[in-house]
């Protein structure tokens, strides 16, 4: 865990990290928000309205986000003021993401920074982008 200080971040300083979307995410997603939608629990489903697999809930997908600001950029100092996400592709369950975040804005006079935000699955298709602005306590 990062433990950056306002004064220790700069533009353009960027983050990376992976991770895979496992069923047993999607099992605990739909427990804790009770979505039940079947493109996103049965495979039979969602085969037969052309996708592979199972579809990942944007929001298990966008929830990472969190990992990136409370861990890495900025980490333990992080409260994530807002957050604006575009799904521009489906993601599978099975799926390899990449999350690249990059600062683009430092205001000092309030103490957050604004961080531009791309997930690529394991083709190198971009599946999601947006940005956050993140309080650094």
């Amino acid at each position: 865990m990062n433990h950056y200080q306002l004064k220790d971040l700069s533009l353009g300083m960027k983050q990376e990290l992976s991770f895979s979307i496992t069923p047993k995410m999607m099992d605990q997603f739909r427990e804790i928000t009770g979505d039940e939608n079947p493109l996103h629990r049965d495979t039979a489903y969602a085969n037969e309205h052309g996708f592979a697999e199972r579809v990942v809930y944007g929001m298990l997908t966008a929830s990472f986000l969190s990992t990136l600001a409370g861990v890495y950029l900025p980490g333990e100092r992080s409260l994530i003021h807002s957050v604006e996400v575009k799904f521009v592709a489906p993601v599978l369950v099975g799926d390899g993401l990449v999350l690249r975040g990059e600062i683009t804005a430092i205001n000092e006079q309030f103490s957050f920074i604004e961080i531009s935000l791309s997930i690529y699955n394991q083709n190198n298709k971009k599946v999601c982008r947006g940005k956050m602005q993140v309080g650094v306590r």
